[in-house]
């Protein structure tokens, strides 16, 4: 098979159809790309997906923040730390020195009533919610350079843990279902109805990329009964919205979420990211069983990168990528993100390692 475009190779590996060889797709802490840029590997601002042949390129563009108007309050500060308030009425701790997750302090919405008063209300699909202009060049720049181009964003799990925290939102789709239904059904319908308005002016992507990080170490953070009655309507709603319009959908989630994957395929998903096997995924196990319904994404554990060793990065790439390529639909991605303590020549390395094992 002559050599296809990435708007060409990932059309194909999200339909399992034949293709020349598997795709490529990668994250980076953003210290990585720092002590990169600083070696003298990268150029500073250079685009990572040019710089490295990815057959992808993504564009964040919405802003589900509840109140838009509210102006970060800084609570405390530190020469490591900032406690911050945000537009959700939450209080999070983040890093200063490196990326992080931020920790949870506090948040207004604990119930159901705080969210029925003071955050519904400003649930709406306002157009300064989309940067129209990131969407439009990013587009561009995609088209330009062949590139297969997604729309990303949090699907309502991960917005409502930003809005009530993961204890407040567990504990809340256990006692009050209707409740957490309810926050999953009204970001689903923004998040669809934004989609429609950028959409209709700046044109549609070529796929649909979900973040949703749904699990932890050996567990989902909640049962497939719990995911089917509360998350899966609000999945459906808005994995069926590109699907109508015939876009694939790629869903991301951190963590243990085999148990959840039936439900998420029932939804329409098409391709499965991160697969982290730190938490227990196996990427061989979920091509077994799930290989002919789905794509995947990752599972390639970015310990063995840590290592910078050649050979265990060999053992690891070839144990899985010439089984999980059999149908067509895999793509070669760490299972989380890059960081600054793999070097720049082993990441070159296991791109070259693992498209080479990879092509048809």
């Amino acid at each position: 098979m002559n050599e296809l475009t990435g708007i060409e190779r990932m059309t194909r590996i999200l339909a399992r159809e034949p293709v020349d060889r598997i795709g490529l797709y990668e994250h980076f802490w953003g210290d990585t790309h720092k002590v990169w840029t600083e070696e003298g590997h990268i150029r500073p601002n250079e685009n990572l997906a040019g710089h490295f042949g990815f057959d992808m390129q993504e564009c964040w563009p919405f802003n589900v923040t509840a109140n838009l108007d509210f102006v970060p309050e800084v609570l405390d500060e530190t020469e490591e730390t900032i406690l911050t308030r945000d537009g959700n009425g939450a209080v999070l701790r983040r890093h200063k020195l490196h990326d992080a997750t931020p920790e949870h302090i506090d948040f207004l919405v604990k119930s159901r009533e705080p969210w029925e008063t003071q955050i519904k209300p400003l649930i709406k699909p306002e157009r300064r919610r989309i940067n129209f202009e990131a969407y439009r060049e990013a587009k561009r720049d995609a088209c330009e350079a062949g590139r297969f181009f997604v729309w990303s964003g949090v699907n309502v799990f991960e917005i409502m843990k930003d809005v009530a925290g993961h204890e407040h939102m567990l504990a809340g789709m256990a006692l009050d279902p209707d409740w957490v239904l309810d926050m999953a059904m009204t970001y689903a319908q923004l998040t669809v109805d934004l989609q429609e308005i950028l959409f209709a002016e700046e044109g549609w992507p070529d796929g649909i990329w979900y973040y949703e990080d749904m699990g932890f170490k050996q567990h989902p953070f909640m049962s497939p009964r719990m995911y089917r009655q509360i998350l899966q309507p609000a999945h459906a709603l808005t994995v069926g919205f590109a699907k109508a319009h015939k876009l694939p959908v790629i869903m991301h989630s951190c963590g243990y979420v085999e148990p959840l994957l039936p439900g998420m395929i029932e939804a329409g998903i098409d391709c499965l990211q991160v697969i982290e096997v730190k938490a227990g995924m196996d990427l061989l196990k979920l091509y077994r069983d799930f290989g002919d319904r789905i794509s995947f994404m990752g599972g390639i554990d970015v310990r063995v990168l840590y290592t910078n060793d050649r050979a265990r990065i060999d053992a690891e790439l070839e144990a899985k990528i010439p089984v999980v390529m059999q149908n067509n639909g895999y793509v070669l991605h760490s299972d989380h993100s890059i960081p600054n303590t793999v070097t720049y020549d082993t990441f070159r390395y296991f791109v070259d390692r693992g498209l080479a094992l990879g092509t048809y």
